[in-house]
């Protein structure tokens, strides 16, 4: 079973409620494509981390640079207060699942992490370890040419856990995953941050983001649009209210000390309030309402309204 802290981490004189992962200005360039630009952000031990963004944002490539796999053009990436290549045991102390992984067809799922746990002088009793944390013990000795995406997905977690490491990095972990494998997913993943350890995870699943996720990052064209706790990224709920005097229901409002934003020429949301508030003020100033109903804050209404439907260039490889 996955015993590891933050404390007990193999590098780096990590304490606990130390971030785990620290990205001090990074910058990375493709040629004239600037796929990542001054990006900073840190992931903190006892917490997932959603990272999310529009396709071609730089989520992966910032990723990659974490794990040393792309170097930055500029910045620092550190984990467990180390560069990632100065990590005396990199698999003890992180796990990464960064794209599609890529099987032996001939071999069995169990062999492939054998040979994983070999290359890395990991104990071979983590691999039974890990194929039974990852529900794949009954098809540990299939080959892993007849595994579906989802298996795939599972296997490749398997071997980014054979180090029972302090850190997981996870980009799209849920591909291929049907509604049942999405839930365990969400709760291995928040079993494992409850252990003090850390997960930065990428997804375009945002109604299960906000289910599994403490903190996210929000990025476009390679930069930080916003970051912090879930509830504080999504904000409180908001009420719509519709009206022939919109114009002058805002005005009464904001007199009210309440603020609203206008949808069309006879709707406004106001957040932050409740209709009987909104109620009142209009009756006091004698404006007819026709509709008011609360509309609950989302995290996908939080990210469409940051990233404004940004689509951002990406470099020369397809940067989720």
């Amino acid at each position: 079973m996955m015993t590891t802290t933050l404390a007990d981490a193999p590098d780096g004189a990590i304490t606990v409620g130390s971030p785990a992962i620290v990205a001090r200005n990074l910058m990375k360039r493709f040629g004239d494509v600037v796929a990542v630009d001054d990006l900073s952000f840190e992931v903190r031990p006892g917490r997932v981390t959603g990272f999310l963004g529009p396709n071609g944002a730089g989520k992966s490539t910032t990723m990659r640079m974490v794990v040393g796999l792309v170097a930055p053009t500029s910045g620092t990436a550190t984990v467990l207060g180390l560069p990632y290549g100065s990590l005396a045991e990199p698999a003890r102390a992180v796990g990464a699942v960064l794209e599609t992984q890529s099987f032996d067809p001939r071999r069995s799922g169990r062999n492939h992490l054998r040979v994983i746990a070999a290359a890395a002088a990991l104990d071979p009793a983590r691999v039974d370890a890990v194929l039974e944390l990852v529900d794949m013990t009954g098809a540990a000795d299939r080959k892993a040419g007849t595994y579906s995406l989802g298996m795939r997905q599972r296997l490749a977690l398997a071997a980014a856990l054979l180090g029972d490491p302090a850190v997981l990095i996870l980009d799209e972990p849920a591909n291929g995953l049907d509604p049942q494998g999405i839930r365990w997913l969400r709760g291995f993943l928040r079993t494992f941050a409850a252990q003090g350890r850390a997960v930065l995870v990428s997804s375009h699943l945002l109604a299960e983001m906000a289910q599994l996720a403490d903190d996210v990052v929000v990025i476009g064209r390679g930069r930080a649009i916003r970051q912090g706790r879930v509830d504080e990224v999504i904000g409180g709920r908001s009420v719509r209210v519709a009206s022939a005097s919109a114009d002058a229901l805002a005005g009464a409002l904001a007199a009210a000390g309440l603020h609203a934003d206008p949808i069309d020429a006879t709707h406004l949301r106001v957040r932050d309030a409740d209709p009987t508030q909104i109620g009142a003020v209009a009756f006091d100033a004698g404006i007819a309402v026709t509709e008011l109903a609360i509309e609950e804050a989302s995290l996908e209404d939080a990210f469409i309204a940051l990233t404004n439907g940004d689509r951002s260039p990406s470099g020369p490889r397809n940067d989720a």
